[in-house]
């Protein structure tokens, strides 16, 4: 691991081995290696051979990204991953008198690139001399520089970000760098027993699940929702008890409804009927969970499923209406009650018009439908109640083949 130097230690190591490598030629004896911009690198009249490193970005290792450093936390404890980072570099060229007779900087990025061939792994030695007080040489992982071709498009975008005019460069990634976490690991105690007993886990010959679980819900003539005094039978597993409660829980709810039902007679299935009380629920999306109280042990609440429970249209249906202005306005009553907060709209044919934001909870809502331009009246359309995506129903199930409801209609003239 390492401390917030490590960045640095990797930029001054890369520095130094570059230095030492390329002024070993005597054609590139007078090298410069900097760590500026690339704006700023070739300034104050600098006519002799320079290389430029300049640290551009700076990504998350996907490798280590949440993955604790080996012998650093034990099985059982909890500690935060270190800061994995791979960083990239741009080495920039620069020959001596701008490449006027002999072109120097293609010879220098060339001795770069086979100093960094011949070198790809920092040596701990290179690290821990090349900045005081980095501990980058005692990470378990090294870092290994690696060639970044980078297409023509990405070089544009780079060399616009930096503001001046393109020189010869290479791209290269550090991997990994990683940054020791302030945040101290979590280490518990070692278990002195399994249980009461010592025992050990509870283990069953079965791959059933050892709790009582909801495998589907089956409603009313294959529809996908039901309505208020509908019955649903929930089908699962272990499902029998001494006490059996079934929980319907809904955004537009304070608490979730609870219904007691008898102890099922099997275990696999448990019938309830929806209370038909427009007060107390509410159109809509549910989730329905399955508590099971047994004599001598904990009560036990299943997974949850999702139940429709759709409004129901009470208005004398079919409905007729005139038009004024080429406005028509549709006046419903509904159960459940509508809520604060729901949406409501009414699905006239092919449209759909929303009704206003309700103030307080009621059976009734208004929709001001306009009548589109050259429709002949008197015009009839088939209408749906939705709210919170669930619509009325309008398919009459006991006609083979289903067929639509034929009340449910409304007449503008």
């Amino acid at each position: 691991m390492s401390n917030p130097l490590a960045i640095a230690a990797v930029t001054a190591t890369l520095r130094n081995l570059l230095m030492t490598g390329i002024s070993a030629d005597p054609d590139l004896a007078d090298v410069t290696v900097t760590m500026q911009p690339v704006d700023r690198a070739r300034q104050g009249g600098v006519v002799t051979n320079q290389l430029n490193v300049f640290l551009y970005h700076i990504l998350p290792s996907a490798a280590w990204r949440n993955m604790d450093m080996p012998g650093r936390v034990r099985n059982g404890e909890t500690g935060v991953p270190p800061l994995a980072l791979n960083l990239y570099y741009l080495l920039t060229a620069y020959g001596r008198n701008d490449d006027q007779v002999v072109p120097f900087s293609h010879h220098l990025l060339g001795r770069a690139m086979s100093v960094l061939g011949d070198h790809p792994l920092l040596f701990a030695s290179d690290i821990k001399a090349a900045l005081p007080n980095n501990d980058l040489w005692n990470q378990v992982e090294r870092i290994r520089f690696t060639l970044q071709p980078l297409p023509q498009d990405e070089l544009s975008k780079l060399w616009t970000g930096f503001q001046t005019g393109f020189r010869l460069s290479m791209a290269y990634e550090a991997a990994v760098v990683l940054i020791d976490s302030n945040v101290s690991a979590k280490t518990p105690l070692p278990v002195l027993s399994r249980g009461t007993g010592d025992t050990g886990a509870i283990v069953q010959a079965s791959m059933a699940a050892p709790y009582p679980n909801l495998t589907g819900l089956i409603l009313p003539n294959m529809q996908t929702s039901v309505v208020p005094g509908d019955s649903v039978t929930l089908q699962g597993s272990l499902l029998g008890g001494d006490q059996i409660a079934v929980n319907f829980d809904n955004p537009n709810l304070a608490q979730p409804i609870v219904l007691q039902v008898p102890a099922p007679a099997s275990d696999t299935e448990v019938p309830i009927k929806i209370p038909d009380v427009p007060a107390t629920w509410v159109a809509g999306y549910y989730t329905v969970t399955v508590t099971v109280s047994r004599a001598g042990q904990p009560d036990r609440t299943t997974n949850a499923l999702s139940l429709a429970l759709a409004p129901v249209i009470t208005s004398k249906l079919p409905l007729a209406v005139k038009q004024a202005k080429g406005i028509a306005t549709i006046a419903l009553t509904s159960k459940p009650q509508l809520r604060p907060g729901q949406r409501v709209a009414l699905l006239l044919g092919d449209q759909e018009i929303v009704a206003p934001d309700r103030a307080a909870q009621s059976n009734q809502t208004s929709f001001s439908a306009p009548v589109p331009a050259g429709t002949v009246l008197p015009a009839s359309r088939r209408i749906r109640l939705r709210v919170d995506g669930v619509d009325s129903p309008i398919i009459d199930w006991t006609k083979t083949p289903p067929a639509f409801d034929a009340t449910q209609m409304v007449t503008i003239s």
